[in-house]
């Protein structure tokens, strides 16, 4: 268990694991809480729990405008260069970023401890994030729109 401050109980959220062992090149498995959204405004909040045993969320690129704060745990962000590079980012608990999209896709996980990391989503045109495959290439395009019905 990630230790957090006692204000803020991880137990009071609906979790949905997603995780997928067919992938390669990484372990796909985590778990998102969804916080709240507004589809005119272009927002969707969400919490990431990571575990302490290496899951990634999928390999993915920023499009729309996020915000991130790391409240449990390390966070644990490699870029992946197109030269075929990576350059790994490590937040401790209490690292705020906001970030208008990124320039190179990545794989995120937790630390040693796993994790635990606030998200909040800003689009205008409905574009969120791409997903990635392990060439760099864009695989599907993930809209605010499509966040959404995934967890109606």
């Amino acid at each position: 268990m990630i230790a957090t401050n006692p204000a803020f109980d991880p137990s009071n959220y609906e979790w949905q694991h997603l995780a997928d062992p067919s992938e390669t090149g990484y372990s796909l498995d985590y778990k998102v809480a969804l916080l709240g959204h507004d589809l005119k405004a272009g927002t969707c909040d969400f919490l990431l729990q990571f575990n302490d045993a290496g899951g990634h969320c999928p390999r993915h690129r920023h499009v729309g405008t996020t915000t991130s704060l790391v409240l449990a745990g390390e966070h644990r962000v490699t870029d992946l260069l197109p030269d075929g590079s990576r350059s790994e980012r490590i937040k401790p608990a209490g690292t705020y970023a906001l970030s208008p999209g990124d320039v190179h896709p990545h794989l995120e996980r937790g630390g040693d401890e796993g994790a635990i990391v606030f998200f909040g989503n800003h689009t205008s045109n409905g574009l969120l994030y791409e997903l990635i495959d392990e060439d760099l290439k864009v695989l599907a395009e993930v809209t605010l729109e499509m966040l959404i019905e995934t967890w109606k």
